[in-house]
């Protein structure tokens, strides 16, 4: 067994992982101001973007679920991986050869699984490439020349030949160190009678690829018409493969989709190939199962959706009625999406690959661009199996297309489809439409929704560190900065900080993460941003302390101009501040004591207790007045 990795290689490799660049190729990231940054958490289904990421401390934390830690918490937690593995993985990606505590580098066949299915995945789509030029891969490549594909393009997503043989890739594989529980374990073979067998023989290969770029299965396409197994053929679920969790194309599409706030869905891999060489390079597809939950929240997490008026989920579909059904199913899903949804439909049912093909490039971009909304089309498509002509066959397409407009959740946008309702049906009566289906479908569906949404709790309340914590309380908030400051921007502290104690905090929490930042040295003795912040994280007693000081270190602060930077002059009248609010409790303790004192008989106590009450007066004038030009 491999041993322990050297702590001076973790640390390399925390060094050269940029948790930015980590965590962007997971998700869509935007300037939160302060040097944070912030997108949609991958942990949990949230509308508003709580997660957030401070590079110069190399953390993440969400706000909401109470998440954070390190660049290699993040991928342990996103990838389901131990800490071993997920410092393989970024050793792996910074080109760093980790060392460990037994000697010597660790022998391929003791890496992690994970790492050795990901070699093994890599090396198979690299022998099916190759393969792709072999003289019995002629079939393969009359294919993708008959759908308008160049060899150039086949190399561009790694299109690939599966031998028609029982176990070509096996023993290719098998010849490269890889056993056969890994063959195996990858779904890239079955256990025969004799011995293994590929997965896939005489096919068309296409690697499907993580967000990071990883090949972590493949999709097959049949060439013979003799071959009686399906058309399409995909890699079994694995411990790297989770079909509802991977989208073909989106390790290629993830910048694009991200810089234009548009994603497209199309059907198959050929339809992602022609989008992508048309000019559509925000095209994705599944991969061997119906679009769901798990593929809304890898587009919503790229889109960083949360705006309806800013981006667009489009979904193509055939003009017939498989296609009217896979948009009505759509539609059922719209309301995951906070963005704009749309149809994009072809009506003489050509798919973007035979679109491009039999028309050119030009009209995969038209398709596109001439998308209606997804409303509109669930709406046309329930009205069209109605006759028009007649009375009955109008108040049955009424009654059919009240549901779908019930379902929409602005409540503005409802009133207008009713009244587009009335002019698609050439009833010309919109007050009747507009009473038919706002009166009995639209109010309560939405008010339910809404209800619900409400009812949600905010990020400040589920990340409070106990119950009954407010950040909204000002002098709560107030502590916060400050400790967010001695975190964050400790050269600004200076000694003032230092010189606090626990009792000026007015809650356990902040007490405790005070007294974590005296018991490391102070603000005086931090050194760089990302060595305070880990010096203190690591310190944490348990793991809530450790979660909260990860929240200060990547909270950004509320400095006000200069988009959140903080100042010294801020950082100073923070700190006078919440001595001020100390100074001023304690001042109302000695008045409450002094009212039960009497000057005649505790004569000396009293004037003890007067001037104490004198002194910390002028502290406090002297105290505002410093506070006072930046709050």
């Amino acid at each position: 067994m491999a041993g322990r990795i050297r702590d001076e290689d973790i640390a390399l490799v925390r060094e050269r992982s940029a948790i930015d660049e980590v965590v962007a190729e997971y998700l869509q990231l935007r300037n939160a101001g302060g040097g944070s940054l912030k997108g949609l958490c991958p942990f949990h289904d949230e509308k508003t973007p709580s997660f957030n990421v401070t590079p110069a401390r190399g953390l993440w934390y969400c706000f909401s679920c109470a998440e954070g830690g390190d660049v290699i918490k993040f991928v342990q937690k996103i990838d389901n991986l131990g800490f071993a593995e997920a410092v393989e993985r970024l050793a792996a990606r910074a080109g760093i050869e980790l060392r460990y505590e037994q000697g010597g580098t660790v022998p391929g066949q003791e890496l992690s699984q994970r790492r050795r299915l990901l070699e093994a995945h890599k090396t198979a789509a690299e022998f099916y490439r190759d393969k792709l030029a072999s003289p019995q891969a002629a079939a393969g490549r009359e294919f993708l020349s008959a759908r308008g594909f160049e060899p150039a393009d086949a190399q561009k997503f790694g299109v690939g030949y599966a031998p028609a043989e029982w176990d070509a890739l096996a023993r290719h594989l098998r010849g490269r160190g890889f056993t056969e529980q890994e063959l195996l374990a990858g779904g890239l073979a079955s256990q025969g009678r004799r011995g293994l067998i590929d997965k896939f023989r005489n096919r068309l290969i296409w690697p499907i690829a993580d967000l990071t770029g990883d090949v972590v299965a493949f999709g097959a396409r049949k060439l013979a018409a003799d071959d009686d197994g399906p058309k399409y053929l995909n890699t079994p679920e694995t411990a790297l493969f989770k079909k509802s969790s991977v989208l073909y194309g989106a390790d290629l599409a993830k910048r694009e989709i991200a810089q234009r706030r548009q994603a497209v869905i199309v059907e198959g891999y050929t339809d992602v190939m022609a989008c992508h060489l048309s000019g559509v390079g925000t095209a994705v597809a599944t991969s061997g199962t119906s679009f769901g939950d798990g593929h809304i929240t890898i587009l919503r997490r790229l889109l960083m959706d949360d705006n309806r008026f800013r981006g667009e989920v489009i979904f193509t579909f055939d003009g017939d009625a498989a296609g009217q059904r896979a948009a009505v199913r759509a539609f059922g899903m719209e309301e995951r999406f906070v963005t704009q949804t749309f149809v994009a439909v072809q009506p003489d049912g050509l798919d973007p690959c035979d679109l491009r093909l039999s028309r050119g490039e030009a009209a995969v971009r038209d398709l596109v661009a001439q998308r209606v909304p997804l409303f509109e089309f669930a709406i046309r498509s329930a009205i069209t199996d109605f006759d028009l002509e007649t009375a009955e066959g109008r108040l049955q397409a009424l009654d059919a297309a009240a549901p779908i407009i019930g379902r929409i959740k602005d409540r503005g946008l409802r009133q207008l489809y009713a009244v587009n309702l009335d002019r698609w049906l050439g009833m010309m009566d919109e007050g009747f439409v507009v009473q038919r289906v706002l009166g009995s479908q639209a109010g309560p569906a939405g008010q339910a929704r809404n209800g619900s949404r409400a009812a949600r709790p905010g990020p400040a309340e589920a990340a409070g560190p106990q119950h009954g914590y407010d950040q909204r309380d000002p002098v709560l908030n107030l502590e916060r900065q400050a400790l967010k400051l001695a975190v964050q921007r400790p050269a600004l502290c200076g000694p003032a900080f230092d010189q606090f104690t626990a009792d000026m905090f007015t809650v356990p929490a902040h007490a405790g993460a005070f007294g974590l930042i005296e018991k490391s040295g102070g603000v005086a003795s931090a050194q760089s941003g990302r060595e305070w912040a880990e010096r203190l994280r690591a310190g944490a007693p348990n793991d809530a302390a450790r979660a909260f000081m990860t929240a200060l270190a990547v909270e950004p602060l509320e400095a006000p101009g200069n988009g959140g930077e903080a100042d010294a002059r801020y950082a100073e009248a923070v700190m006078a501040r919440v001595e001020e609010l100390a100074v001023s409790r304690e001042i109302a303790a000695i008045k409450s004591r002094l009212q039960r004192l009497s000057p005649v008989t505790e004569q000396g106590e009293y004037n003890r207790m007067f001037g104490d009450l004198v002194a910390l007066e002028q502290r406090r004038k002297v105290l505002g007045e410093r506070a006072s030009g930046a709050l």
